[in-house]
């Protein structure tokens, strides 16, 4: 099932905008996890009030093929919108949300065609995850955000392109193996196969 990951540790690994998981208390850790668990339960269970229910009426849940194939490539985790949901829950659990909320902002902005609704989006994004002390500011060096700050005028499709790449990047190298070998990975794997009693606590 993950056999492209079979070379990656499963240790923590260091990534400098989101708070690892030994620096949490064991009372924190508990905490998280039952957040995050509270959080699968939401999203998998029927409610018209999720915008992640694609059905008002009707309760889903991924199959064990959708959640195999998460553990595949980033690109197949991201790609599917149950997979990217419970990648943001993990995500927010280390504190570094804000890294996949970039990325889907980029991957929208991308898809806008007048210059006016490029230029508005890009100050949006700008605002929110580049500027310094931005709300959800993201890790970035001098030079990409420097560019950034210099095309916010006339922005294009790709003027997010690098620092975009830099994100995913840091998402692929360190919060993507540590997601797979998680235990909230470990239990949608569990709820996915039905073999699981996540909804019923």
């Amino acid at each position: 099932m993950r056999e492209n990951l079979s070379s990656m540790s499963s240790q923590n690994m260091a990534l400098p905008d989101c708070m690892k998981p030994s620096d949490l208390s064991a009372e924190k850790r508990g905490i998280k996890r039952k957040n995050w668990r509270n959080r699968i339960r939401f999203l998998w269970t029927n409610s018209s009030k999720s915008i992640l229910h694609p059905m008002k009426n009707k309760s889903y849940r991924p199959s064990v093929d959708d959640v195999n194939q998460w553990a595949q490539s980033l690109d197949k985790l991201l790609g599917h919108k149950y997979g990217k949901a419970a990648f943001h829950i993990f995500l927010k659990s280390e504190f570094c949300e804000e890294n996949v909320e970039f990325w889907t902002a980029c991957e929208n902005f991308k898809s806008l065609t007048s210059q006016k609704a490029l230029t508005s989006k890009a100050n949006r994004i700008y605002e929110e995850f580049i500027k310094s002390e931005a709300p959800k500011e993201i890790n970035l060096d001098f030079n990409t955000r420097n560019a950034i700050e210099q095309c916010l005028h006339a922005p294009t499709a790709t003027s997010f392109h690098a620092a975009q790449k830099k994100v995913y990047s840091l998402m692929e190298n360190n919060s993507y193996p540590r997601f797979i070998h998680s235990d909230l990975y470990k239990e949608l794997c569990a709820v996915a196969s039905g073999n699981s009693k996540l909804i019923k606590c």
